[in-house]
């Protein structure tokens, strides 16, 4: 399998930089949920608050992924309403630690490539789970991705490396 170059950063707190590309990448993780929200279980299935985190965390940084993963899921949750209020703390640990596992992937291999952001995407889904099952008490609502979000994890790794690769290049 080859792997083309794609430049990755890492923007700082003190860069204007990193709030605009944040707030894009908020801006994606509020309409994408929106589409997906149209069909008949297309929240958990397709696992849309995820996306953008996993893509901003990766081609910029850590920061980025983190001002994401925390502003994406409390607006859509006081826009939307989606995720409930009684969701925010599992959908919150799992996107903190999407953003921290796809910027120490970046950081660390200086590449973005399908088994890498399918090394993501699963690390952050098995600790979030476990994660969830703490909080919640129910296995099976912390299974609840690996039984129904599959199609959204692949969404993740592929549309990911995609948007990476071919959209924002730069």
């Amino acid at each position: 399998m080859q792997t083309t170059s794609v430049k990755l950063h890492s923007l700082r707190y003190a860069d204007a930089r990193t709030y605009l590309a944040a707030a894009l990448f908020v801006a994606g993780n509020l309409a994408l949920p929106q589409l997906c929200h149209a069909v008949h279980m297309g929240g958990p299935t397709w696992l849309p608050i995820y996306f953008f985190t996993l893509v901003g965390a990766y081609k910029y940084g850590w920061r980025v992924g983190l001002l994401t993963a925390l502003a994406s899921p409390l607006l859509n949750s006081v826009l939307f309403g989606m995720p409930l209020p009684a969701m925010l703390p599992a959908i919150v640990l799992k996107s903190l630690l999407l953003a921290g596992a796809a910027g120490f992937a970046a950081a660390r291999f200086r590449r973005a490539s399908l088994p890498l952001l399918a090394a993501v995407v699963l690390a952050y889904q098995v600790v979030g789970s476990l994660g969830e099952w703490a909080l919640t008490g129910s296995l099976l609502a912390a299974a609840q991705d690996f039984r129904i979000g599959l199609p959204g994890m692949l969404l993740q790794v592929v549309g990911g490396w995609a948007v990476i690769h071919l959209v924002i290049r730069r």
